[in-house]
């Protein structure tokens, strides 16, 4: 069990699934061996982060649509034919270029935890519009038909953007900050930062940036459809949809 969290980098509901033993057991097992919290590990190397901040209060909202989290996670991009990951610790590219970053947005609802995200080039205020007006219309597609609220940092693409307030404004919700200097009480796009990059940025060696991006839609389906949620009870982000 040491070896699948080790090589899988995945919480107990998930390796529950994938090694048939039950979600208790599991757990137990790590909490014996002294394993941290998969919260609480770096998601490329699997070590310990020492200090970890929360919320003093846990909230969820009581139905799909009365808040959304939004946030952007930057990665660096894949050079052509792959980079460390694809090749070994000793590769080196034989062109030094900077080949930049990928901005991943992404847009999670309080209630379900149904997640929309894209890769894009920057994340300017007028690129985060679009991406909150593209997100909001794919939360309606899967049953979310109204935003009341849209939770981000006080980053300036979010506050004082004109742009991103119109955004906003126009799918009739409400704009509100985080707590400055508090990350963590954006904590659920933050934590969804996290398992985007450990099941779908770096779960496997991509040879070009353009096999990581084209990934994104099947993980994001898997996501909201099949994988296991602690959240919900271990099962789906879809299967909150209804209210209770």
């Amino acid at each position: 069990m040491l070896a699948a969290r080790r090589d899988e980098q995945a919480g107990p509901a998930f390796l529950a699934e994938s090694t048939g033993v039950p979600a208790r057991t599991i757990t137990r097992i790590l909490a014996r061996h002294g394993v941290p919290r998969l919260a609480d590990c770096d998601p490329v190397t699997g070590e310990s982060i020492r200090a970890a901040r929360r919320s003093e209060r846990r909230y969820e909202h009581r139905a799909p649509g009365d808040l959304v989290h939004v946030d952007v996670k930057k990665l660096g991009r894949i050079p052509d034919g792959g980079g460390w990951r694809a090749n070994g610790r000793g590769y080196r590219p034989g062109s030094k270029r900077r080949i930049g970053f990928d901005y991943i947005h992404a847009m999670v609802d309080d209630h379900s935890r149904l997640a929309y995200a894209e890769v894009l080039p920057d994340e300017k205020g007028v690129t985060c519009a679009g991406f909150v007006t593209r997100a909001a219309a794919a939360f309606a597609a899967a049953g979310i038909p109204r935003i009341e609220r849209v939770l981000t940092d006080n980053a300036r693409n979010y506050r004082g953007c004109h742009a991103f307030a119109a955004a906003v404004g126009e799918l009739g919700a409400v704009q509100k900050f985080i707590r400055p200097r508090c990350p963590w009480t954006n904590g659920k796009v933050e934590r969804f930062n996290r398992t985007l990059a450990r099941e779908w940025a770096y779960r496997r060696p991509y040879r070009t940036n353009n096999d990581r991006t084209l990934a994104l839609k099947g993980w994001l389906d898997y996501y909201n459809n099949q994988r296991p949620h602690t959240a919900c009870a271990n099962r789906p982000p879809v299967s909150r949809m209804s209210p209770t």
